[in-house]
C-alpha cells in the first residue's frame, strides 16, 4: 500500500463511495464505512508526512503510459506545496463523519468521492489527469447541493453549475492549446506539467490560454467578482458540504495556480500580477463589508471565508518567496479555523433548528466546551498571534508590503473587518442572554470534543511552533518562484522598476 500511497489516497474513498451508493446501506452503516475509509486515508497522510524528506522536487512519484500516442500519463508526485494541501483534507474528513451524524447515505458517500477526487487533483502531475479529477469532484458537489440542500438549493445549485462548467470548458480549450504547442515546438506530444513548463508562449493566443486557466482557478477561489455563487452556494449546502467547499475544495483553486499557471505562463502572470493582486484586496474589503450585515451565521462566515481566500489570493499574486511559503501555510490554517467553524455552525443549526444570530445567546453558559472551542478556531481566523492564522497572514503581509507598498497596508488593515464582525458574531451567539431556544443546547460529547480536540491542537502548534510545517514548504516555493523571477524582467512588469519586486535571496 505504501508503494502506491498516492493511488490509494485517491482510489480508496472513491471506490468505497461508489459501493455505498451501489449497495443498500442504512445512513449508520454509511457513516462507519466512511469513518474507517477517511480513517485510512488519514494513517496514510501521517506516513507520507513523515516520509517526505522536503529537499525539494517531486516525491512518492507514480508514472504510468495511459495514451501514450498522445503523450498522456498517470503521473502522480507531491512536493512541498501540494503535500500540505492533501493533508488538509486527510486530517480534516474524519471530523465530517464523526460529528455530523444526520447526513443521508447519499450523502456521505458522495463526500468520500469528492476526497478522492481532490487528492487526486492535488497529486496530478498531467494535466489531462487534472482536468478529469477537477471534474470529478464537482459532480458530487452539484448532487449533495442539489438533493440535500436547504430550501432554495435549486437556484444554487443552478448557479454553482455555470459557473464551474464555464470555467471548466475555458480550461479545457487552453490545456488543447498548449499540448498543440508542445508539439509544435518539441515534435511530440505531452501535457506532462513539468514538460509543458519549458514551453515559450507568446502573444494573444498564450494570453487567452492563461486567461482560460485563470477564469477556472479565479471562480473556484473565488476571487472578486467571480465570488457572487458563494454566499448561495455555501448557505443551502448540507453543512458536511460547506465544509467541503470552504475548507478544502477553495485551497485547490489557489494551490492550482501555483502548481500549473505560474511554471506555464510565467511572463502573462508577471504581467497581471499587480491587477490580481488588487482583485484579491477588493475581494477582501467587499466580502468583509457584507459580512458585517448578515444575521444568518452560516452566511456571515459564508462571507468571512470569500474575505479570507482573498488574502490567500494576494499571497500568490505577490511572487515572493515570503507571501508564497505564507499562502501554503495559510491554506492549511485556514482550512483548520473555518472548516471546524461551519461544522459547529452546523451543529448549531441541528440542534437549535435556526442559524439567525438573534435568536441565539447565551451558549457559553450552557456549553463551555463547544464555546472555547469555537473560540479558538475563531481567533485563529482573524489572526490572533499564537494561533495558526497569524503566522501565515504576516507573512503574506510581509511578502505584500515587499512587492507593492500600498497594497500591503491596505490588506494589512482589511483585516481589522474581520476582526470586528467575527467579534460581534461570537458576543452576540455565546455571550448575550439565555433564551427558551438556547437554554436546552447540550455541549460536545465526549467522542465529539475528542473528534475536534486533535484540529484544536493543531491550530495552536502551528501557531507557536510553525517552523517544522515552514521547513518543508520553503524549498518548494523556492522553486515556483524561480520561475516568475525572469519573467517579470521579460514581462517589463512595471513593479519591478520602482524596486518593489525585490531579488530573492
Amino acid at each position: 500500500m505504501f508503494e502506491h500511497v498516492l493511488s490509494t489516497m485517491i482510489f480508496l474513498p472513491i471506490l468505497v463511495g461508489l459501493v455505498l451508493l451501489l449497495l443498500p446501506a442504512s445512513q449508520g452503516a454509511a457513516r462507519g464505512t466512511g469513518l474507517v475509509a477517511s480513517g485510512i486515508i488519514l494513517i496514510l497522510g501521517i506516513r507520507l508526512y513523515f516520509g517526505f524528506s522536503g529537499a525539494g522536487g517531486m516525491e512518492f512519484s507514480e508514472i504510468r503510459d495511459l495514451l501514450p500516442s498522445l503523450g498522456i500519463s498517470y503521473n502522480l508526485g507531491v512536493d512541498g506545496i501540494s503535500l500540505f494541501v492533501l493533508l488538509t483534507g486527510a486530517v480534516l474528513y474524519p471530523l465530517v463523519f464523526l460529528v455530523m451524524t444526520n447526513q443521508s447515505k447519499g450523502c456521505y458517500a458522495n463526500l468520500l468521492i469528492t476526497q478522492g477526487a481532490m487528492a487526486g487533483a492535488i497529486c496530478a502531475g498531467d494535466l489531462v489527469l487534472f482536468y478529469i479529477f477537477w471534474e470529478l469532484m464537482l459532480l458530487p458537489i452539484f448532487f449533495m447541493i442539489g438533493i440535500y440542500g436547504g430550501p432554495k438549493r435549486l437556484p444554487a445549485t443552478i448557479k454553482i453549475m455555470l459557473y464551474t462548467v464555464a470555467g471548466s470548458l475555458l480550461m479545457l480549450a487552453a490545456i488543447i492549446y498548449l499540448g498543440v504547442v508542445y508539439h509544435t515546438q518539441f515534435g511530440e506530444w505531452s501535457f506532462s506539467a513539468a514538460k509543458l513548463a519549458g514551453l515559450e508562449l507568446h502573444g494573444g493566443a498564450a494570453v487567452l490560454a492563461f486567461t482560460g486557466f485563470m477564469l477556472a482557478f479565479a471562480i473556484k477561489i473565488p476571487l472578486f467578482p467571480l465570488h457572487t455563487w458563494l454566499p448561495d452556494a455555501y448557505t443551502e449546502a448540507p453543512p458536511a458540504t460547506t465544509f467541503v467547499l470552504s475548507a478544502i475544495m477553495a485551497k485547490i483553486g489557489v494551490y492550482a495556480v501555483i502548481r500549473y499557471v505560474i511554471p506555464t505562463f510565467e511572463a502573462e502572470f508577471a504581467r497581471y500580477a499587480l491587477l490580481l493582486a488588487c482583485s484579491g484586496v477588493i475581494g477582501m474589503i467587499y466580502c468583509g463589508i457584507a459580512a458585517i450585515g448578515q444575521k444568518d451565521i452560516k452566511r456571515l462566515l459564508a462571507f468571512s471565508s470569500a474575505s479570507h481566500m482573498g488574502i490567500l489570493a494576494l499571497g500568490v499574486f505577490c511572487m515572493n518567496i515570503q507571501a508564497l511559503t505564507g499562502t501554503i501555510f495559510q491554506i492549511v490554517a485556514h482550512a483548520t479555523s473555518t472548516g471546524v467553524l461551519f461544522l459547529f455552525a452546523g451543529m448549531l443549526e441541528e440542534r437549535m433548528q435556526t442559524r439567525n444570530i438573534e435568536e441565539l445567546g447565551g451558549i457559553a453558559r450552557q456549553a463551555p466546551i463547544f464555546a472555547f472551542f469555537f473560540a479558538v478556531a475563531l481567533l485563529a481566523s482573524v489572526g490572533l498571534p499564537g494561533t495558526s492564522g497569524f503566522i501565515g497572514e504576516f507573512l503574506i503581509i510581509l511578502g505584500a508590503v515587499k512587492f507593492h507598498t500600498a497594497i500591503g497596508v491596505l490588506a494589512g488593515t482589511t483585516l481589522i473587518i474581520g476582526v470586528c464582525y467575527m467579534l460581534w458574531m461570537f458576543q452576540r451567539v455565546f455571550f448575550e442572554k439565555t433564551n427558551d431556544r438556547t437554554a436546552g443546547f447540550k455541549d460536545l460529547t465526549g467522542i465529539e470534543a475528542l473528534a475536534f480536540l486533535p484540529v484544536i491542537l493543531l491550530i495552536l502548534i502551528m501557531g507557536i511552533y510553525p517552523q517544522p510545517f515552514i521547513a518543508k514548504i520553503e524549498p518548494a516555493a523556492k522553486e515556483q518562484i524561480a520561475f516568475v523571477r525572469p519573467a517579470a524582467q521579460v514581462a517589463n512588469y512595471p513593479v519591478l522598476e520602482k524596486g518593489h519586486v525585490p531579488e530573492q535571496k
